[in-house]
């Protein structure tokens, strides 16, 4: 029998990897890890958690105008930008040695530094050989960006979170979830925000209406949109500034101190030697897995964003989850993402879970709409032109709830126990016989009554 230094080894210390890494030693594996940053990944690093930090910075600065609308006094306004990132940068700081602590007191043993695949059984990491019997990538994505003429002097949302000073002007080029929610934190913290994209209406890939709302609340709160434009170069001024040429539908010149791409991101495989190995990837760069987690080498595995699949860190987690149970465990386990919740934390925030109304007409032929705009009960004292929406896609055959999509405050966490219900196959009747919780928006859900039928045909 083969004997290895590890029986998992995983290239990646993010929510995927870690989550794997701890079950697969808590059902009794020898495990090691290897992270070339910090511990925590994306997510914990630069994404979801030092974004929604910001978000929240975000929020006050319109707290602080509505709390007049109720009484208040608000003093003079001052907002620091240094003392925003520092206040981020210790919480990061404490949770990346959250990570490292729990992969510690986990009895995996915990490395430093950029590993790369040898072959199905090896990895290479500071100059030594470690063998395995299995091998996890679990490293993620990374931004992309286009090589146009002075793309070097933009930055990403790598970079976004680590600078001096706010911008004063922003230009934001792309139209999903990172392009609007940076547009929504940037210009609730002072800056003068223009997004830029190249389709018809941010968002690709959302339900419409969910598209074209969150559009218009965005120009209501003062971001220039700029559809079907793109950037076809940036040059940098004697002042420091950027000069950024538009194409498209209406070719323009901007000037600005900013430019952020969020352009989407691809998965981080490069260097790793994984195809010289013998791991299939997609044209992305993503790992081709089974549902198993399993690549073309049987005994290389991934989860997560890496996979090129759903980019979000539950799925990460619950993938990294199932890969341990499946290696380590009694029988294998493949990861349930039949029915996957997702936030889009603009301003407004958005929730939503199932599918899309044309999804859901593409697959089911026929089907009910339901949905309302309204004035969130906040506003009617605040005075503030803000709009929420809620909308149920329902099967016109079976009545079964098969998408809820929510634009406005608190849209995640009313999303969330919409999807518990959605995933058992909830109908419109049990959403119906649902006594509503008022005030609140989340009532809404259960009193939708006017509904539009729509047909493939139509």
């Amino acid at each position: 029998m083969t004997s290895y230094d590890y029986q998992l080894f995983v290239i990646g210390g993010g929510s995927g990897g870690v989550r794997a890494a701890r079950i697969a030693s808590g059902l009794g594996a020898r495990v090691a890890i290897a992270e070339n940053f910090r511990y925590g990944g994306t997510c914990v690093i630069r994404g979801c958690v030092p974004k929604k930090l910001l978000v929240y910075a975000a929020h006050f600065a319109e707290d602080f105008v509505d709390a007049q609308g109720f009484g208040w006094t608000v003093p003079p306004r001052e907002f620091s930008w240094p003392a925003l990132i520092a206040a981020k940068d210790k919480e990061i700081t404490r949770l990346s040695g959250l990570y490292e602590n729990n992969l510690v007191g986990s009895k995996v043993t915990v490395m430093h530094g950029a590993a790369s695949v040898v072959d199905a059984h090896t990895v290479a990491l500071n100059g030594q050989h470690i063998s395995a019997e299995h091998i996890l990538i679990a490293t993620g994505g990374t931004p992309f960006v286009p090589q146009i003429p002075g793309i070097e002097h933009a930055i990403t949302s790598n970079e976004v979170f680590d600078l001096p000073q706010l911008p004063r002007r922003v230009l934001i080029v792309g139209g999903g979830y990172i392009a609007v929610e940076f547009a929504g934190i940037l210009n609730g913290l002072g800056a003068q925000v223009t997004l830029c994209y190249r389709g018809e209406q941010v968002l690709r890939g959302f339900d419409d209406d969910v598209r074209a709302h969150l559009s218009e609340e965005m120009v209501k709160k003062g971001i220039a949109v700029l559809l079907h434009q793109d950037v076809a170069r940036i040059d940098k001024r004697t002042d420091g500034s950027l000069s950024v040429a538009l194409t498209g539908a209406q070719a323009s010149n901007h000037a600005v101190d900013a430019v952020l791409y969020a352009t989407g991101r691809v998965p981080n495989t490069e260097s790793l030697g994984l195809a010289e190995a013998g791991v299939v990837l997609d044209q992305a760069g993503g790992v081709v897995v089974n549902a198993f987690g399993q690549s073309s080498v049987p005994s290389i595995h991934a989860v997560g964003d890496v996979t090129n699949r759903i980019a979000l860190t539950p799925v990460a987690i619950r993938e990294g989850a199932a890969l341990a149970t499946t290696l380590f465990g009694p029988s294998p386990v493949s990861a349930d993402l039949t029915t996957v919740p997702s936030a889009v934390f603009s301003q407004p925030p958005i929730g939503t879970v199932g599918l899309t109304e044309a999804q859901a007409l593409a697959k089911h032929g026929e089907i009910d709409i339901y949905r309302s705009k309204f004035r969130n009960m906040r506003h009617t004292l605040s005075g503030r032109d803000e709009r929420t929406l809620v909308k149920l896609i329902v099967d016109s055959a079976s009545q079964r709830v098969l998408g809820a999509h929510m634009v406005g405050a608190d849209a995640a966490e009313i999303i969330q126990g919409l999807a518990i219900a959605i995933r058992m196959g909830a109908t419109k009747a049990d959403f119906d016989a649902t006594v509503a919780l008022h005030p609140s928006a989340a009532e809404e859900f259960v009193t939708l009554r006017e509904k539009t039928t729509r047909k493939k045909s139509d």
